[in-house]
């Protein structure tokens, strides 16, 4: 495994001060880090408490106790400082290491709260306002306003309010949550990415952002506010049932388990003649989606039988033949083991003093420009001195920038074409343009994005159902949209010549159409030397598995991070209905940050080929760590936290309503063994440490479940966030609609579209100067804006347009494949 030469990293250079706690803070640094930044990660002297997360190992000889492997992977290549925050004396160096920063990213706010940003950590110990500043990103719990503002936080608690957790579990509950490191994941991408963006625009001057954890774990589930619109919503419908579409779960097989993923009749009749039972491929009962949910205890019952005794790659092979969704669920010892990930180098060393473990690798695959392959981690306070000599801070304005004085976006004047569908390519596409960038996406008159609707009827066309979609609706604002059939020559030039007038592209097609059309890379960049192309099919390309169908639910069974989700006697657990689409998303919009970064400072472009399900391999450093660090993994343990306690989600007074608790420090016991009156716990000074609650839990749960019971999750709430502690409901997604936090922040937005009047979107989850980013025009139409593109970068005339509409090599109506 050769590294890339550290000399071309991407962010080479650059200079990042990471202060603060938390999954979403260090891997946002992680992000930097790997891909050449010199990171600062400021700790305290006791260390970042994720220092102490499992898996555990003893790293050094000189070192007492174990340390975690989980938090050296998140930290490779980063430099450590201690340092004090709270202390005013440390704050004099700090703030001038600040100075000498290109960029912070702060997340002081999610143990200090959000008073601590009315002063940035660089303007500490100034005479007077400082005229220039680095650029920042601040990390808070729920924004730096409306009625949460000041409310404790967690990643659990975050997930649980925006939505992410009630849909999943057994139907009488509990929801079931996953790891917190998933929802640091996502909040470290969205950090990163609002940070890099503000470096690639930096001569505009700095920026400052403030991020909200609650409204990035909400775009998690972006797609079900949008189903709640449209009233296709459904209740939880149990463990691994999701959505308006039946089987899509998870299955034993006769040495391990499958996953499957049936979206359409067509992949049903494979699924049929996969099992030879072609008898239910035209059985009315099964003939969409909906309908095979209503019978999905009857289904669930024919694949238990059809599968138990075939062995696991036996019935993956036959179900991918008949161009079936269907992938192995592995264990972290199968997924280590497998050719596809060896071949691709998805798994990395990690070092830490004198531990050697493999952890997954960054899936944004730049070549040259990185990630670096692994790395080492440093210990706690190793570049204190280094950083607190005042040689180091001299001339610590060079760094530093006048804050923007413009309302221009930091990607203004990137070109990007959209040719992506459904939810991940959209998704990222969609981050772009809220940043600035034109985004133009392309579909076809006669195969529009599949987030439009795939039940092809008359009544498709007839009514154009395909216009009143708010999956669609949700993905696509601020961008312009093309319809061209590429699969015309015409077309196809036309597409090309847009190629040579823009930047970049973003392509999630399975990875044998570009080919089929003659629009694969090698095509393009003759056409475009320059281009940066971003592919991001769900297992890459160029390998075995690459021609795999898969949706969002394929990539979290792929990744193996089911098995290690849900209740400890319940069968392996997904977490939602498309869960691989918006980490898919995420992923992808770093990469092209990146890759318009590399493009800007070498001139050239660039083809990245990103494998959707690496993203997801991500979520699995836990287990995966373990796996490689001890050769097993633990149990499930269900909604319990590997350090907290009491942790997890609690029944109050009305039926399904849940509670999340989880507590965190002693002072957040004591608290809440003075609100509950139980001074036994107070006085038990074997309760007082984590440890020794850990080892109670199944005592304090039952007796919090009991004090939960007696009161409405609204008071339970106010009672527990009045006291000073980290809890929250777990809301359903009408709630997260109707949330008076996010009212009141403006974060839901009404936009008029034609077709059906009206539609709710979301707004940024990152803010400047108390504003998301603007929303400049809706979803659009199909082909809503092709002539006025195509005249004004092609140079079209309207009588060339019209007959390229008369054509139907052009057109704004969706018609049937010919």
């Amino acid at each position: 495994m050769e590294q890339p030469d550290i000399e071309q990293l991407a962010l080479k250079g650059v200079r990042v001060l990471e202060i603060g706690q938390g999954a979403g803070l260090a891997y946002a640094g992680k992000v930097f880090a790997d891909f050449g930044a010199e990171v600062i990660k400021v700790e305290s002297g006791a260390g970042d408490p994720w220092r102490h997360m499992p898996p555990l190992a003893k790293t050094h000889a000189d070192v007492t106790g174990p340390e975690s492997v989980l938090f050296a992977w998140m930290n490779t290549n980063k430099r450590s400082v201690a340092a004090d925050v709270l202390d005013a004396r440390e704050h004099t160096w700090l703030a001038k290491l600040a100075r000498t920063c290109d960029i912070v990213i702060d997340a002081r706010a999610l143990t200090q709260g959000v008073d601590v940003l009315k002063q940035p950590i660089w303007s500490y110990n100034t005479s007077s306002p400082l005229a220039q500043c680095p650029i920042e990103v601040d990390i808070t719990w729920f924004g730096d306003s409306g009625p949460y503002r000041d409310y404790v936080g967690s990643d659990a608690v975050c997930r649980a309010m925006a939505g992410a957790v009630h849909g999943s579990g057994p139907v009488d509950g509990p929801p079931h949550m996953p790891h917190d490191l998933q929802a640091g994941i996502a909040v470290g991408l969205a950090t990163f990415s609002v940070a890099l963006a503000a470096w690639i625009g930096r001569e505009d001057g700095s920026r400052r952002y403030v991020l909200s954890v609650l409204e990035t774990v909400f775009s998690m589930v972006e797609m079900e506010a949008a189903m709640v619109q449209d009233k296709r919503h459904s209740p939880r419908r149990g463990v691994n049932r999701f959505g308006i579409t039946h089987p899509a779960g998870i299955y034993q097989t006769s040495d391990g388990w499958i996953g499957t993923f049936t979206n359409t009749l067509a992949q049903w009749t494979g699924l049929c003649t996969a099992i030879d039972r072609l008898d239910l491929a035209n059985d009315p009962r099964f003939a969409t989606g909906a309908e095979r949910m209503q019978h999905a205890d009857l289904i669930d019952e024919l694949l238990t039988d059809a599968f138990i005794n075939r062995s696991t790659q036996e019935l993956v092979a036959s179900l991918t033949a008949e161009k079936f969704p269907a992938v192995i669920v592995p264990t972290m010892e199968q997924l280590l083991a497998q050719a596809v990930h060896r071949e691709r180098n998805a798994f990395v060393p990690i070092k830490f003093g004198d531990v050697r473990v493999e952890g997954p690798v960054l899936p944004q695959r730049l070549g040259a420009p990185g990630p670096l392959l692994g790395g080492s981690v440093p210990t706690l306070g190793l570049d204190t001195d280094y950083y607190k000599n005042a040689a180091t801070t001299e001339g610590s304005l060079l760094r530093n920038r006048f804050p923007a004085a413009t309302k221009k976006l930091p990607l203004e004047g990137l070109r990007v074409i959209d040719l992506s569908m459904g939810w991940a390519g959209p998704f990222a596409s969609r981050k772009l343009a809220d940043l600035g960038a034109e985004v133009i996406k392309i579909e076809s008159p006669s195969y529009p994005d599949w987030w439009r609707g795939t039940n092809y009827t008359q009544e498709f066309y007839r009514d154009k159902v395909y216009e009143k979609n708010n999956n669609f609706n949700l993905m696509n604002r601020n961008k312009s949209g093309l319809a061209i059939d590429l699969t015309k020559s015409e077309g196809k030039q036309l597409f090309i010549d847009l190629i040579k007038q823009s930047d970049a592209l973003i392509e999630n097609y399975s990875a044998e159409v570009l080919p089929k059309l003659g629009l694969d890379y090698g095509v393009l960049s003759r056409a475009n030397p320059d281009l940066l192309m971003l592919s991001m099919p769900a297992f890459g390309l160029g390998n075995a598995w690459s021609n795999t169908r898969a949706y969002g639910g394929t990539l979290e069974q792929a990744s193996g991070l089911p098995l290690y989700t849900g209740h400890p006697d319940g069968p392996p657990a997904m977490t939602s209905y498309a869960y691989g689409d918006p980490n898919g998303g995420l992923n992808a919009t770093a990469a092209m940050l990146l890759g318009t970064l590399v493009k800007r400072e070498t001139g050239k472009g660039r083809h990245i080929n990103m494998s959707q399900v690496e993203g997801m391999l991500t979520l699995t450093a836990p287990f995966m760590l373990e796996q490689s660090l001890t050769g097993q993994v633990s149990k499930r343990q269900g909604n319990r936290h590997p350090v907290r306690a009491p942790h997890g989600i609690y029944p109050c007074s009305a039926k399904d309503t849940w509670l999340v608790l989880s507590i965190a420090s002693e002072n957040e016991w004591r608290s809440l063994c003075r609100l509950m009156g139980k001074k036994d716990w107070l006085h038990d000074s074997a309760l007082l440490s984590s440890a020794g609650r850990l080892a109670r839990q199944n005592m304090l749960d039952t007796t919090i479940a009991a004090w939960c019971r007696q009161h409405s999750v609204e008071d339970v709430v106010t009672m527990l966030q009045q006291a000073g502690i980290s809890a929250g409901p777990v809301q359903t997604l009408t709630q997260v609609l109707e949330d008076p936090h996010l009212n009141a922040r403006g974060f839901w937005r009404k936009l008029a579209r034609e077709h059906i009047g009206h539609y709710i979107s979301s707004t940024t989850y990152f803010r400047l100067n108390g504003e998301p980013m603007p929303i400049n025009k809706p979803a659009p139409t199909l082909g809503e804006h092709t002539n006025e593109v195509l005249q004004r970068l092609l140079g079209l005339s309207p009588d060339e347009c019209a007959r390229l509409e008369a054509e139907r090599v052009i057109g704004t109506e969706a018609y049937p494949k010919q």
